[in-house]
């Protein structure tokens, strides 16, 4: 799906085709939004497969006067094992040309449309879009860490209750994502040094929204390394706990082991068929019954003390 948008005074509203200076958005792009964009703008056709690329890492391609800008941004996974995910958006620019494709439907792009629009804000260039996009990131960055944060939160409460597969595997799946975020995090960080460095034109430079966004880049870092390193403090701990659970739960089946041992002994003694002492006593099967209980009592008291019950 290709939309084409152009800033105005009160932010970006969508056109019905395009114009020098607006903003063409391709989101799950279909052969014919492939197409169209090979025609109309003559794009390079590498530059769109390396976004298509799923594992493709933040960077910056020429080809001919072409500019190629590779980001890592959020996505949630509703159907999917890991629910927090990242994927490439790339935005391909030229003088008065500038595209931005995505393979996955995001709540980014329109978040950032709505927000251009509820604040009036003028986005001056090409670069003041990837600036306010990879400021955008990062802020839906800090949202999604929030949400992983108050599942990590559910799924404690759950294994305080119960220690199942199912919650474990959770908070594994929940570790992976905490480890896209902070690649690709660190990815975009990366990105923003290299953009500051090729748009040094005085008409480009706005030194408040670079502060920005290196605020709110560094703000998500700090954030992720924290959740992770909660998270694994977590499972270290969870991991502490069942092995202790299992060592209790050995200790308790080997002291009751023993404790039955005790008369099947005395009881394996007194079945032999030979001479045996006190075979011709009145009281012999009680006096034999006393004392393997006196004696596992003993060795309960025993194993009591020594915290093995």
């Amino acid at each position: 799906m290709r939309t084409f948008l152009y800033c105005e005074a009160s932010g970006y509203i969508e056109k019905d085709q395009w114009l020098p200076n607006s903003w063409v958005n391709v989101e799950c792009p279909t052969p014919d939004d492939i197409q169209f964009l090979l025609d109309k703008f003559k794009i390079p056709e590498s530059f769109l497969s390396d976004i298509a690329d799923t594992d493709e890492r933040p960077r910056i391609e020429y080809e001919a006067n072409w500019l190629l800008t590779i980001l890592r941004i959020p996505l949630l996974n509703k159907d999917s094992d890991i629910p927090f995910s990242t994927v490439p958006i790339g935005i391909i620019t030229n003088n008065d040309i500038t595209i931005s494709v995505c393979y996955y439907q995001t709540e980014l792009i329109p978040d950032f449309i709505r927000y251009t629009r509820r604040k009036e804000v003028t986005v001056r260039n090409k670069y003041d879009l990837i600036l306010r996009l990879i400021h955008s990131s990062a802020v839906w960055f800090l949202k999604y860490l929030k949400q992983i944060n108050a599942e990590v939160a559910n799924a404690e409460k759950a294994l305080e209750k119960s220690i199942r597969n199912e919650d474990l595997l959770q908070l594994m799946n929940l570790e992976k994502s905490m480890v896209y975020f902070n690649t690709s995090i660190r990815g975009n960080e990366v990105m923003l040094a290299k953009l500051q460095n090729i748009f040094q034109d005085p008409k480009y430079i706005d030194k408040e929204l670079v502060e920005d966004v290196e605020i709110e880049l560094r703000q998500a870092h700090l954030t992720v390394n924290i959740y992770s390193d909660i998270l694994t403090g977590t499972m270290d701990t969870f991991a502490s706990i069942i092995s202790n659970n299992v060592n209790t739960i050995m200790k308790r089946m080997t002291s009751t082991s023993i404790i039955l041992m005790v008369p099947t002994l005395i009881a394996s003694f007194y079945g032999m068929n030979v001479p045996i002492l006190g075979e011709n006593m009145p009281h012999a099967f009680a006096a034999i019954v006393l004392l393997s209980l006196s004696i596992s009592t003993v060795a309960f008291i025993i194993f009591r003390k020594i915290k093995w019950f």
